[in-house]
């Protein structure tokens, strides 16, 4: 017995599977990113607090505020970059691993990656900004005080 159907509702039946894992590993990446970035955010929260006393000392003797600004967000950059490069090394020796015991293992191409590697170092400076900002609004007379 034959069904009737339009290309529309072929295409769609065909595509569902695609679909699904699409929504699933999109969502998955969703929440991984936010990982990522309130980790990142944490880390250089942290390492701003412990250094008040040294970002006072530097606005004291003239530093001007963006150095301070920029500094901390190069720092948020660098540990993107450091977290790709170990994550772009990791995945390939992984695949090669994998590729032993499971036939037909691709690696993606270079746009995707360079792709999600500009995702994450551009999550990683948004992440950096609030922790930068506080950076760069130390009260100078406070910071000198503290212990």
């Amino acid at each position: 017995m034959e069904h009737a159907a339009t290309l529309e509702d072929v295409r769609a039946e065909v595509l569902a599977p695609d679909r699904l894992n699409a929504l699933v590993f999109g969502g998955f990446a969703a929440v991984a990113l936010t990982i990522a970035i309130v980790g990142v955010a944490g880390v250089l929260a942290f390492s701003v607090s412990a250094r008040t006393r040294e970002f006072g000392i530097r606005l004291a003797i003239g530093s001007a505020p963006r150095h301070l600004l920029t500094g901390v967000l190069r720092e948020g950059a660098m540990i993107a970059v450091v977290g790709i490069a170990a994550g772009v090394v990791g995945g390939i020796m992984l695949t090669r691993i994998v590729d032993r015991y499971i036939q037909d293992i691709r690696i993606p191409g270079a746009l995707p990656i360079a792709g999600a590697a500009l995702i994450l170092v551009a999550a990683a400076i948004l992440a950096s900004l609030l922790p930068a900002a506080r950076a760069s609004r130390v009260d100078v007379t406070q910071a000198l005080r503290s212990d």
